[in-house]
């Protein structure tokens, strides 16, 4: 008698050609998806099969902002666990590390070594090009498997964070733009914020809302049209990271009408929180670019639902809570955990909010941040040949964040005690589960590092 046709066939509800849910199936070999077919294929059999019903079987998500080292504390190992739990399959990993910047290829070998060692999902690692020069080594870097790079307009931390002035800004883009890879920006203007932080403090308003303030609006878009302008000018392919309000949007898009090659992320508490939220959480939800008023909140939907917002990522920034909490705002680190968070709530909250909603938001942690950083031919959509990342997840199953049980070596969430219908039920790289739905069982080692 001959044996199962298949390693694995996972049945639900699929998005078919026409855009359409119905019930169907997927079978994976070797790692690979064999075949992905309306209906269930009479006959068919495998080594493991999973029927989940009438949930959603989905891409794995590839969370294209995830700071796995900029805290010791966190790590790979415990990063990506929490992805598998989060139903993200492949991560892009930031290059601004507590230990160094990954600015040389040796650094660069370095941490590749470790998520081979360490990952339970796939990575994808990009590179950051050292001020005062270190544009030189961009060809080497991209060479040495750097899916893109990441830069700075706000001065962060001379060492981890430095900031690229613009004196320097041309160098890089015009470097970064031979290598065919993208750039992603963190773009705040400098001299603003600085001086609505030093004028804060002198004036004693360091509360919750003092962050805000000083960071308007104007300081994410005077840096977003500093970006637009070097990219054309250059032809980098640049990327806008964590932007927060309507206008920044509406400014990429106008850009790339004009033969930018530009994208754009935001993330999810710019969809999920407002600045009421900030008021009561404080230091937990303080975030660079701050979280905005309702308005740029239904704003940011609306550029979603409308194709203008490319790609979402969770910007996972596992500061310890003890780094959160401090009186001061101006004390407190800024960035939340989220990669465990961002699929549930996101994709929870858009199948609410409508169909529309939905495709956008799966789309934008899917297929689109696979196209931008080089892993279109493997990662971020279900069809014969890619590989079998896939996430299963069940809009109608009700559940409640317990921090304590999330897998974030930060042990907070801000979304702790929140309740959202939609739940990761399933998590399998390459064919291989790595969350059952209660536990994580994927082994550190089996996430492989991912190269354009």
């Amino acid at each position: 008698m001959p044996g199962p046709a298949h390693d694995l066939l996972v049945r639900g509800v699929i998005r078919i050609g026409d855009g359409s849910w119905r019930r169907g199936e997927v079978a994976v070999d070797q790692g690979r998806i064999t075949h992905v077919r309306q209906g269930d294929s009479a006959g068919v059999t495998a080594r493991q099969v999973f029927d989940v019903g009438q949930a959603l079987v989905l891409p794995g998500a590839v969370d294209a902002h995830v700071h796995c080292l900029s805290d010791a504390r966190e790590g790979i190992a415990a990063a990506t666990r929490a992805a598998a739990a989060g139903g993200v399959t492949t991560i892009v990993e930031m290059p601004f590390d507590a230990s160094g910047p990954i600015n040389s290829v040796a650094r660069l070998t370095a941490k590749r070594e470790l998520a081979e060692r360490e990952a339970v999902v796939d990575v994808a690692l990009l590179a950051t090009l050292k001020p005062g020069g270190g544009h030189v080594v961009a060809a080497d870097l991209a060479a040495a498997g750097a899916c893109g790079f990441k830069v700075s307009l706000f001065h962060t931390d001379p060492y981890r964070f430095p900031r690229t002035d613009d004196g320097e800004l041309f160098d890089v883009f015009t470097a970064i733009a031979q290598t065919g890879r993208p750039v992603c920006v963190h773009a705040e203007n400098n001299e603003i914020v600085k001086s609505l932080i030093a004028r804060s403090r002198a004036a004693g308003e360091t509360d919750p809302a003092a962050h805000a303030r000083s960071r308007p609006p104007i300081s994410e878009t005077l840096g977003v049209l500093t970006v637009l302008e070097t990219a054309w000018h250059t032809g980098a392919r640049a990327h806008l990271c964590h932007l927060s309000v309507p206008r920044s949007v509406d400014l990429v898009r106008r850009w790339a009408l004009d033969g930018a090659d530009v994208s754009l992320e935001t993330c999810p508490h710019y969809l999920l929180f407002t600045e009421a939220d900030v008021d009561a959480q404080g230091g937990r939800l303080k975030i660079n670019p701050p979280v905005r008023p309702a308005d740029a909140q239904q704003g940011m939907w609306d550029r979603l639902v409308s194709g203008d917002i490319d790609i979402i990522g969770s910007d996972h920034a596992p500061w310890p809570l003890t780094d959160k909490i401090h009186p001061d705002i101006f004390d407190n680190h800024s960035g939340v955990p989220g990669v465990e968070t961002m699929v549930p709530f996101v994709l929870g909250t858009a199948f609410a909010r409508g169909e529309k909603e939905f495709d956008a938001a799966l789309d934008a942690m899917t297929a689109a941040p696979a196209r931008r950083f080089g892993l279109a031919g493997r990662k971020g959509s279900l069809a014969a040949g890619m590989d079998a990342d896939l996430t299963v997840f069940d809009p109608r199953q009700r559940w409640t964040v317990d921090a304590a049980r999330l897998h974030s070596n930060a042990r907070w969430s801000p979304y702790d005690g929140m309740t959202i219908d939609g739940r990761i039920m399933l998590t399998a790289v390459r064919g291989t589960v790595v969350y059952d739905g209660e536990d994580v069982v994927g082994a550190p080692g089996w996430g492989k590092v991912t190269v354009p």
